[in-house]
């Protein structure tokens, strides 16, 4: 993903001399979205520069705009390379410290996904997309890959992709004339893109953790519900800036004032009040995502999905089941590829990763949560480098990369398929029961004394939070969080069964199958699954001594760990383009996608679901009253009383893919 501009004489080098840059050096930086915090530091291998060189070209599209690229080149001209390529809007400049260094002096600690790629030998590229820092042109959020009509500058990345592809094997020397593509979540929605119609040189593509549809369920919402503290946090640091230039820019975190992001948005309430919190500058990108609320066209033309077609490359997209930004693109994006180009690889990885997680560090564990292996070391050098190996290089791999490799929480095993969801799970039902029962079968004759329904009442002024913490932004933790603080609330239904006494699998979507009434004329519900410890639990670790008051042990004793959890817009049940209010009182089926999951709930624990109706910050505020949310005011927030029924002819419950037993 081999050979060498160095080797060149002086003759041959000189066109290629013509238009290297030799860029002043710019402080700054951006940490990006996906790097993982636990992740230790590294240490590039001090023989990095004695290995390669790095170039940086201005490289001609066809409507005559040039992207800033860099090139790392092997100096070993024995043996030809292939070119392993990133495209990214996050600066072609940004080394492993987040340091922003433009200029052919300035060598980065790593160039590669990891260190055997460096060590195996790669011509590695790295490009500013259109519009982004180094490279001209005019930068499109979302880039849609067909508009009907395209400003100066604008573009398209299969296109871009295609001329730099071109140009690369013209220009570079001692390349294998294959190209492979990566990229994590903005640039993996770029390897998507790049790989639409793709050029016949490139032979490999990993998507990982892509933005592919940023209304069905990626970072701008999830269920018709917008993702307010992500895209707050993201949009106050990621926005339009003049090009091309290598700004001394820092991606700094946003000055809430206040140590808790859940007083910072109350305090404000309505989406208009806290748009206002932002400047000019960052509202530009903002605005629009929370202006556009239904499913219209500015989300479909920005939905890459549809697009995925004539995919000449052997695809492995890559995913991470504890992913607070992109959980549903890789699986939207492997469908897609699988459903449109049945002659193609498409394999999909998914580990127990926050975003981009499986790019550094052990992956052993997750806050408190355990997996008991280096998932993250697994992934580097057990799929994601034989892969580029085989489709670049020819090299065949010790043992067959599977269609689907999933590691199976709860259990901590990694499972090979050769579908997902697996062919052998089965769609069951946990139909909710009367004093907070949950079980498969589906409710019977009421009792006497059971009403039939649960109720609670809901004040957008008085929120449920997502996190039992104070924080800002989106903490990665939170996707295993403990949900026992909102269990003790009175306006969070919880229903469980009883402890298990053999281990059940779910391995496949989840759907809540709800029956549902409101007071209000909208409302949103929000359904967790969450795996309950048994009440004796070994502990993580032990006191510390020579204290006189010594720290908690930290134990998974009746932990109520999130398995996943999403909510649902109530006036898009029937559909994200149109949204309906619902009538007061009025019993209405609500069914939704909540994601996906492979998850055992071990013998002795229990499987627990709650209800809600706010999930605050991470989502906004329904005002639950039938109304256009960016224009509520705040007489619009209105408290309602919100019903889940479980009678026999209105049974809720939650749909599981179940495997059978081992």
């Amino acid at each position: 993903m081999h050979r060498r501009l160095s080797a060149l004489a002086p003759a041959a080098l000189a066109p290629l001399l013509a238009i290297l840059l030799a860029l002043p050096a710019a402080q700054a930086a951006h940490a990006a979205a996906f790097d993982d915090d636990d992740a230790p530091a590294k240490k590039a291998p001090d023989t990095l520069r004695e290995r390669y060189t790095k170039y940086e070209f201005r490289i001609p599209m066809r409507d005559g705009v040039r992207l800033f690229t860099t090139v790392y080149v092997p100096k070993d001209t024995s043996r030809s390379y292939p070119f392993l390529m990133q495209r990214t809007p996050y600066s072609a400049g940004v080394n492993a410290d987040g340091e922003l260094h433009y200029g052919v002096d300035f060598m980065p600690k790593q160039i590669g996904p990891s260190k055997e790629f460096e060590d195996a030998g790669y011509i590695f590229v790295k490009q500013d997309v259109r519009g982004r820092f180094m490279s001209e042109g005019k930068w499109q959020e979302m880039t849609p890959h067909v508009k009907p009509q395209r400003a100066a500058g604008e573009g398209n990345e299969s296109a871009d992709m295609h001329d730099t592809v071109e140009w690369l094997l013209k220009n570079v020397p001692n390349n294998n004339g294959k190209v492979g593509i990566y990229g994590i979540s903005y640039p993996g929605f770029y390897t998507s893109a790049s790989i639409i119609d793709s050029h016949p040189a490139i032979k490999a593509a990993s998507p990982q953790a892509p933005v592919t549809d940023l209304y069905m369920g990626d970072d701008a919402y999830h269920g018709g519900a917008f993702m307010l503290a992500a895209n707050f946090d993201f949009y106050a640091a990621f926005t339009e800036e003049p090009n091309p230039t290598p700004l001394p820019k820092t991606w700094g975190d946003f000055d809430y004032g206040v140590a808790d992001g859940y007083d910072y948005f109350l305090q404000r309430l309505t989406l208009a009040n806290i748009a206002s919190s932002l400047t000019d500058k960052q509202r530009v990108l903002f605005q629009p995502m929370i202006e556009h609320t239904s499913y219209d066209e500015f989300w479909k033309s920005r939905n890459i999905a549809q697009h995925l077609k004539n995919v000449k490359a052997a695809v492995l997209t890559v995913g991470g089941w504890y992913d607070a930004e992109d959980a549903q693109g890789p699986f939207t994006t492997y469908h897609a590829i699988k459903r449109n180009n049945p002659r193609t690889f498409s394999g999909l990885v998914v580990g127990p990763w926050v975003h981009g997680g499986w790019a550094g560090g052990e992956g052993k564990s997750l806050s408190r949560v355990q997996f008991d292996a280096k998932t993250s070391e697994y992934f580097r050098k057990e799929i994601q480098f034989p892969f580029f190996e085989q489709h670049l290089k020819g090299t065949k791999p010790a043992k067959p990369i599977a269609e689907v490799t999933a590691f199976e929480t709860g259990t901590n095993v990694w499972r090979q398929y050769t579908a997902w969801p697996p062919q052998q799970a089965k769609p069951r039902v946990l139909y909710f029961g009367a004093n907070g029962g949950l079980g498969w079968q589906k409710p019977g004759t009421q009792p006497a004394l059971d009403t039939g329904y649960d109720e609670y009442v809901s004040d957008p002024k008085k929120p449920v939070p997502y996190i039992g913490y104070p924080a800002t932004g989106v903490p990665k933790e939170y996707m295993v969080s403990d949900q026992r603080f909102a269990a003790t609330r009175p306006d969070v239904l919880v229903y469980q069964t009883e402890p298990l006494e053999e281990d059940v699998t779910i391995a496949g979507p989840v759907t809540p199958k709800l029956f549902v009434s409101t007071t209000g004329t909208d409302a949103d519900w929000i359904v967790k699954l969450i795996d309950v410890y048994p009440n004796e639990y070994p502990a993580a670790g032990q006191h510390e001594r020579g204290k006189d008051v010594p720290p908690p042990q930290a134990t998974l004793a009746g932990y109520q760990q999130l398995v996943r959890g999403n909510p649902l817009r109530g006036k898009f049940r029937n559909g994200f383009e149109r949204p309906e209010a619902f009538v007061p009182g009025k019993i209405e089926s609500v069914s939704y996608h909540l994601g996906d999951v492979l998850h055992t709930f071990r013998r002795g624990h229990r499987i627990m679901v709650q209800v809600q109706s706010s999930w605050f910050p991470l989502i906004d505020l329904n005002p639950q009253t039938f109304v256009d949310i960016p224009k509520a005011k705040p007489e619009d927030f209105r408290k309602a009383t919100q019903r889940v029924y479980h009678a026999p002819d209105t049974p809720s419950g939650l749909q599981l893919m179940v495997l059978p037993a081992r």
